[in-house]
């Protein structure tokens, strides 16, 4: 992997981590259920996703 691509997922995981601490602040100032609901599966969505980036980082420094 080159520095190139490396620094893209770094930026990808660092953006990932921001959306899901964004999220979890919103989540603190709702009272609507069904948007609470929705928000709390928004962050699950980016939580498996940073965690896929930095699996496939796991596995490019192994190789």
């Amino acid at each position: 992997m080159t520095q190139k691509e490396l620094s893209y997922f770094e930026d990808a995981v660092g953006h990932e981590e921001n959306i899901i601490k964004i999220l979890e602040q919103s989540i603190g100032f709702m009272q609507d259920e069904s948007l609470i609901s929705f928000m709390n599966e928004e962050v699950c969505n980016h939580k498996s996703r940073k965690e896929r980036l930095m699996n496939y980082l796991k596995e490019m420094a192994n190789d």
